[in-house]
């Protein structure tokens, strides 16, 4: 069994835990849409590939295997666009459980360590301020991650 099989069949349980879809079918019939559980897998194969919507969606058209441990066939795949939309609509909620259980993938030292980091969102809001007359300068984000495993374990942002 090759390493993205592997992930693709944990990363199948891990979303299936987190957003509770099990016997949904993956592909949507009849004009429904996508299961949660498969929009976070794909999007979580995407980050493994280190590659754009696009592109990730491309490869995994030709990887039949990977696809049907998701539940999908190559002709079933969401376009690019569908996939980003689905991926905003998941709420916090999601990925915070999401976070929690691939944290239980690891064994963790005990040791942990808090790295906060601010990020200019001048430029990325700079429309949004605009239209809204809000203005959002930074964006602090921190991070508790475990110093053996370099696992992320908890994550706080704010404005």
């Amino acid at each position: 069994m090759s390493k993205i099989s592997r992930f693709t069949q944990r990363v199948v349980t891990l979303a299936k835990n987190a957003v509770g879809g099990r016997g949904e079918s993956a592909a949507p019939t009849g004009g429904g849409g996508f299961a949660d559980y498969a929009v976070v897998s794909l999007h979580c194969l995407r980050v493994y590939l280190g590659e754009s919507y696009r592109t990730a969606l491309d490869w995994l058209s030709e990887m039949p295997h990977i696809l049907a441990e998701i539940g999908l066939e190559p002709d079933e795949l969401p376009d690019h666009s569908t996939l980003v939309k689905a991926f905003d609509r998941l709420t916090m909620e999601v990925w915070r459980v999401l976070l929690r259980l691939s944290t239980q993938e690891h064994e963790t030292s005990g040791h942990a360590a808090i790295d906060s980091t601010y990020f200019d969102r001048e430029n990325a809001s700079k429309h949004y301020c605009r239209r809204t007359n809000y203005h959002v300068q930074t964006l602090k984000t921190t991070a508790l991650v475990d110093t053996d495993t370099q696992a992320v374990l908890d994550v706080h942002c704010t404005t």
